[in-house]
């Protein structure tokens, strides 16, 4: 059954909330949209409402880490990375404060909010600042698991998450771990790696080519600071061929990460799927948006189909 990582997320982090008493919330005039609402309700006295002034909150989280709470920050992924990015850099990142942004209605999955809401670029900008980490979970199970080491770990946190509904890929029994990749199948044909929802995809591909007589690899890689070069290089020499998916451009998110690995190994051939350096200039459904920019399952298997003629 599909299921909304949003709802997943607010749920979590009022339960994580009553063993945590310094988990403080900061929100921006969006509650219900990503859904920090049952915090709230069970913890008023520790969940603010800034109002749209996303900088402003960022300032806030700062001081309030720097007095020993636990901050978590949330808004839509644009408005943190894009908006409030200076705040980030300079207020969070380089004092190293644990500070922790988790972002909703990532990729296009802000659907007919239209492009102002879209976000492809965060990844990018994220990963560039140093003392940040990055994950990008896919679904409910990963996403407790990726909140629970934010949680546990010291320092700023960007965690990019659907506002789409979504089924479990992730088996109870797959565990995340930061900076390690979860294979959710094996194959020696080629290897391909997702982030984010688009694991689901993932796995459809690797059914689709099972038909043709490919065995794919599936690496899902919700840590993308830090990064799982051993996994990827493993790859490399394993399965030579590797393609990457991403809802995100293709500059500078999973596959420019994927790339700087195997460039500095000088191995492996690469081909990255994603948003090729281009907006999505019209809103309508997630899955219509995906769709046109070639990032189905159905195009995806398609393209690797041709690719590897």
């Amino acid at each position: 059954m599909a299921r909304s990582i949003r709802v997943g997320y607010g749920e979590h982090i009022t339960n994580q909330g009553q063993n945590n008493s310094d988990i403080i919330l900061l929100e921006a005039d969006l509650a219900d949209s990503t859904q920090s609402e049952p915090f709230q309700k069970a913890f008023p006295d520790r969940y603010f409402q800034i109002g749209i002034a996303e900088q402003n909150m960022v300032g806030m989280a700062a001081g309030l880490s720097l007095e020993g709470k636990l901050p978590i920050v949330n808004s839509f992924a644009a408005f943190i990375a894009m908006r409030a990015c200076e705040q980030v850099r300079t207020d969070v990142a380089y004092p190293n404060l644990n500070v922790k942004f988790v972002v909703s209605h990532a990729g296009v999955s802000a659907g007919s909010a239209g492009p102002t809401h879209h976000t492809y670029e965060d990844i990018a900008i994220m990963r560039s600042i140093p003392n940040m980490t990055v994950c990008v979970p896919g679904d409910v199970r990963e996403m407790r698991q990726v909140i629970d080491s934010a949680l546990e770990n010291h320092g700023p946190y960007y965690v990019r998450i659907s506002a789409i509904d979504i089924e479990d890929t992730y088996q109870k029994s797959d565990k995340f771990s930061l900076g390690k990749a979860t294979q959710l199948s094996d194959g020696d044909d080629l290897t391909i790696i997702t982030t984010g929802t688009m694991m689901h995809e993932g796995k459809e591909i690797v059914t689709n080519l099972k038909k043709d007589g490919i065995n794919a690899r599936l690496l899902q890689m919700a840590s993308i600071k830090p990064i799982d070069r051993d996994a990827i290089l493993k790859a490399a020499e394993e399965t030579e061929k590797i393609f990457t998916i991403e809802e995100h451009n293709i500059i500078g998110g999973l596959g420019s990460a994927v790339a700087e690995v195997l460039a500095e190994a000088n191995t492996g051939v690469l081909n990255r799927f994603g948003f090729n350096d281009s907006f999505c200039d019209i809103g309508g459904d997630p899955a219509f948006l995906l769709d046109k920019a070639g990032l189905s399952s159905t195009k995806l298997t398609k393209q690797i189909l041709e690719s590897i003629k």
